[in-house]
Parts: C-alpha cells; structure tokens; sequence
C-alpha cells in the first residue's frame, strides 16, 4: 500500500509558472499506473504561461475561480468543475478569485518534462 501526504511531497515550480506537488508518478515510484497525479495551485491575479502537453491532461478544480483557456476556447470554473485538455492543446489557467486557485491534475499517460513545450503567446 502505498500512502502519501500533500503536506510532505515536494513544492516545485513547474514550467508553466504553476506551484505543483507531485503525489503519484509511475516513473517515480513503484506503481503500475500509466497517469501521473499532481496537487496545483496559482496565486490570485496570475496566469500560468501557455504550454502544451503530449498526453491528455485533467484538471479537477477542489479551492477558487478561475478562467481556462484551451486553444481558442474560455471558461470560467471553480470548485467542483472537471476540465478534459486533449493531447497537444495549448492551454494554460488563470486565478480570477481572490484565494489560491487549487486543482488536481491528472496526466495520461504520465507526465514527463520532454512531453511539454511552453507557447509563445501574444496578448
């Protein structure tokens, strides 16, 4: 059985601008899992930078609001929303609330920094 608390994984940031926690990688630990699981959050008023994955990405959305871009698209959501990023979509998330915008995402298969590719994007 394997068990691991949010509050002791590592806090890194990731290339996106994103402040991540990994929780469950197959490439990290002795799973049989094809996805990779990491805990997000973004402060209020940021934006991650625009980046693409190889893999299918999701975002379960557990604290704040916020707005998502997906390629051409834009929503807002908050808690309790689920956001399905297809393979190679440029996507990144914006804290529109005044808290941490906190998420799950789940990567499949499992992510690996040469599967992802920062946009040059002009706003």
């Amino acid at each position: 059985m394997l068990i691991k608390d949010l509050k002791k994984c590592k806090k890194m940031i990731a290339g996106d601008n994103t402040t991540l926690r990994e929780l469950l990688s197959p490439l990290n630990e002795d799973v049989t899992s094809r996805y990779s699981l990491a805990h997000a959050t973004v402060k209020p008023g940021e934006t991650t930078h625009a980046h693409r994955l190889k893999s299918s990405e999701v975002y379960y959305m557990l604290q704040g609001v916020g707005e998502m871009y997906v390629d051409d698209e834009k929503e807002k959501l908050h808690a309790g929303h689920v956001i399905y990023i297809p393979p190679n979509s440029v996507q990144r998330i914006k804290n529109i609330g005044v808290g941490e915008l906190e998420f799950l995402c789940i990567v499949d298969p499992a992510w690996r920094v040469e599967d992802e590719e920062l946009e040059e994007l002009s706003e």
